[in-house]
């Protein structure tokens, strides 16, 4: 009679503890349905993506930061889709290859301070992305070093990367 007390008064103590998922998510001061002041067709609908991916993404920064363009398109698909401030276009890896060239030719050095990044994919798996966040700070074959925050949203297909769309903002100028 004793053993079956202590296993009903566990088996209760684990109900008891169960909060009710439909009001609460893992974190207690979030309520699991929200109300947005917008609404979009598939709200909530991301989970964490690869990391390896974010690997992959960094990687290729790196490359590039480091003037390596062959290393930097290595992990892009044969077609990238590319989406900067004023620049649009979809491109071959060979043409990527001598836009990167072209781009970092200008460039006497470049520094990445990565401040944060994530991987996201779809619940239904068939979408995912890597987002950066870091501050680029260029010095030009004059001397003149400049500085941008710059937002990466990087989509992976099959472990390779299909598209960039770069966001930056300038730093406003010291008077």
């Amino acid at each position: 009679m004793k053993q079956t007390a202590i296993v009903a008064f566990a088996v209760l103590s684990l109900f008891s503890c169960k909060e009710d998922a439909s009001t609460k998510t893992g974190n207690d001061s979030i309520p699991a349905k929200l109300e947005y002041a917008y609404t979009i067709q598939n709200p909530d609908n991301w989970e964490r993506g690869d990391l390896k991916h974010v690997q992959t993404v960094m990687a290729a920064l790196k490359a590039y930061e480091t003037g390596d363009i062959a290393a930097s398109v290595k992990n892009f698909g044969d077609s990238v889709e590319l989406k900067f401030d004023g620049y649009e276009a979809k491109l071959s890896n060979d043409s990527l290859k001598a836009f990167f060239a072209q781009g970092r030719s200008s460039s006497a050095s470049i520094t990445i301070k990565m401040d944060d990044w994530e991987s996201v994919i779809l619940k239904d798996g068939k979408t995912e992305y890597v987002s950066l966040w870091y501050k680029e700070i260029r010095t030009d074959m004059k001397g003149k070093t400049d500085s941008v925050e710059t937002m990466d949203d990087v989509r992976i297909e099959k472990g390779k990367i299909v598209s960039l769309n770069q966001k930056i903002r300038q730093y406003a100028v010291k008077k």
